[in-house]
């Protein structure tokens, strides 16, 4: 019996995958997301979601950084299916390079990311799987981009259809002030908690749980530069970049919706 428990663990220990928190640490990953993981909490926000190694998952507008993609791509190689749901020909020109320097990258490191499928996103002109196969659709701080421009009923419309019934869409955002209306912080990067379970709920999807993995109550939410005054980006430049380094990363909901 002990040698029988013996040989499970070994092979528990030398999955194909590993785990979430061993990918942490692969050398594959690039120092500047490395530097991320303490405002990210990534294995917290994945296990929360609980992907497993044979999902199938779509994530929306990876970017050429792929914090994300870093993970879940090795994670998913040998069972599941990782999609990078990028930019399309209409995409500004920045975007544009950006989903060059994404391609550039699957391509230069095809033992990670041989297997990445890429679809193209934009609202809700483009498949971005085909209908009712992915187990997951997951977004990081993207939905309030699509609420200010008009576009998040067409998104939110693509993911629905992309997942299985009972699928899982997955939401982190910078969640936005309860003392002021969404018109009045749209400008700032924030997003009401309360308007996105409202929005995505009416386009067909229950909220399934929520988790304060990316909650930091030292972010006041009323910076000169909205949310970009924070870091990583610290657009005042060296304007009281000490007083953001110290906040750390915005305030962030996390969410588990499922199709209805």
């Amino acid at each position: 019996m002990r040698i029988l428990l013996a040989l499970l663990l070994a092979g528990c220990a030398h999955a194909p995958n590993g785990d979430f928190a061993q990918l942490l640490a692969a050398p594959h990953r690039t120092p500047s997301n490395v530097a991320r993981d303490p405002h990210r909490h990534p294995v917290e926000v994945l296990e929360f979601l609980a992907i497993r190694p044979d999902s199938v998952v779509v994530e929306i507008l990876p970017g050429s950084a792929g914090y994300y993609m870093e993970l879940l791509a090795p994670y998913l190689k040998d069972q599941g299916r990782y999609i990078a749901a990028s930019r399309d020909a209409r995409a500004a020109p920045q975007y544009l390079a950006d989903h060059q320097k994404l391609l550039a990258r699957l391509q230069a490191q095809p033992a990670l990311y041989g297997k990445v499928q890429v679809t193209q996103f934009n609202a809700d002109l483009h498949d971005i799987a085909p209908p009712g196969s992915a187990d997951f659709v997951l977004t990081f701080r993207n939905l309030h981009n699509w609420v200010e421009r008009g576009e998040i009923e067409g998104a939110l419309r693509v993911f629905h259809k992309a997942l299985k019934p009972g699928g899982i869409l997955g939401v982190v955002d910078h969640r936005g002030r309860t003392d002021l209306s969404q018109d009045a912080q749209m400008k700032s990067g924030y997003l009401r908690e309360d308007y996105a379970i409202a929005v995505i709920e009416r386009a067909g999807f229950r909220l399934g749980g929520r988790s304060e993995a990316n909650a930091n109550p030292k972010d006041t939410k009323d910076h000169p530069a909205g949310v970009w005054s924070l870091p990583p980006t610290y657009r005042l430049k060296d304007q009281d970049r000490e007083k953001y380094r110290a906040i750390g990363e915005s305030d962030r909901f996390t969410l588990k919706f499922v199709k209805r």
